[in-house]
């Protein structure tokens, strides 16, 4: 394999001069440059990663630590964070193993995005006491490596608590998110207010955000479920688990029982009624995600931002009594 010993011989020059020219210094001409970047092509020269790491202590990877990777829901969100990106020289990689963290400790990344409940608070404040910026997008740390780039969770279920108790249901049925989720935490602490509010009683059943425990917590409520009752989903992958099941029942979403979810997924706007949902830009929040950590990175710079939510009405919810 050619190194720059084979570039210095073959160019004249010494290996300080090739090292200077291959990473852009200016402590050589542009002339000089130009010379040894073409012998280093001609020898078909591959720099040394791991060398070039050592000396700056720098990968030029980072590292998206996700929950899941699957689904439109995720596709949008890292695709705003390889749009940031693009443009910075860094590179992605996603992971949601067991053995992820070694991403992080082994440092064969920069820095990380971390979204999902695969890092515990505890090892999240022992990577950043370590040294490793981090940009968090489920839960408010504060720590001088920590940026945040959270939801605003509130703007959107706020507009559809209003939307599902101006249509004074008898019993809303609550499907919850995972245990211990801030986003699950803050939605549900909503629905819970404009409920007692407004007198409304709430039916409480166990979710973890994926479709299939929205088909069995509807499977467990159809015994309680009444006309005129309200389905509130804290994601819009249990609510289409809901969807599935009533449409296999005598009960008519946006006529019988009013069904809303959350994060609005594309597939909502082609189920029929079209299922009411709060909307949020996926691409910004990664966009948003990946500058958030730039700007650890290279300037030690920390802070929380929020990602605007807006409720989009549509058939599922029932019209007003």
């Amino acid at each position: 394999m050619t190194g720059i010993k084979d570039i210095a011989k073959a160019a004249g020059v010494s290996i300080s001069t090739v090292s200077y020219a291959l990473n852009g210094s200016t402590k050589v001409t542009e002339k000089t440059r130009q010379r040894i970047v073409q012998i280093a092509n001609e020898l078909n020269y591959i720099p040394n990663a791991a060398a070039r790491t050592l000396k700056t202590r720098k990968t030029h990877i980072i590292g998206a630590f996700l929950g899941d990777y699957s689904g439109s829901f995720y596709g949008e969100l890292l695709k705003g964070i390889n749009l940031e990106l693009s443009n910075t020289g860094y590179e992605l990689i996603v992971c949601n193993g067991p053995e992820s963290h070694r991403l992080m400790t082994e440092r064969i990344v920069d820095g990380g995005i971390i979204l999902g409940h695969r890092f515990t608070e505890e090892q999240i404040m022992s990577f950043a006491d370590r040294g490793h910026p981090l940009t968090l997008l489920d839960r408010e740390i504060i720590h001088p490596n920590i940026s945040c780039v959270l939801l605003n969770n509130a703007m959107g279920m706020e507009q559809e608590m209003e939307a599902i108790v101006a249509t004074r249901p008898n019993h809303i049925h609550l499907l919850n998110g995972p245990v211990g989720n801030h986003d699950a935490i803050e939605r549900r602490e909503i629905v819970m207010t404009h409920a007692l509010q407004a007198g409304i009683t709430v039916m409480e059943w166990d979710g973890n955000f994926t479709k299939r425990s929205g088909i069995r917590a509807t499977s467990d409520l159809l015994e309680d479920l009444k006309d005129g009752d309200a389905i509130v989903c804290l994601n819009d992958d249990m609510a289409l688990g809901v969807y599935d099941v009533l449409q296999n029942t005598s009960f008519r979403i946006g006529q019988d029982v009013s069904l809303a979810g959350f994060d609005k997924l594309e597939i909502t706007n082609y189920t029929h009624p079209k299922i009411a949902s709060v909307s949020y830009s996926k691409l910004e929040w990664g966009q948003k995600a990946a500058h958030s950590l730039m700007r650890l990175i290279d300037a030690k710079e920390n802070g929380i931002e929020k990602i605007d939510s807006k409720f989009i009405v549509a058939e599922s919810v029932c019209q007003r009594k």
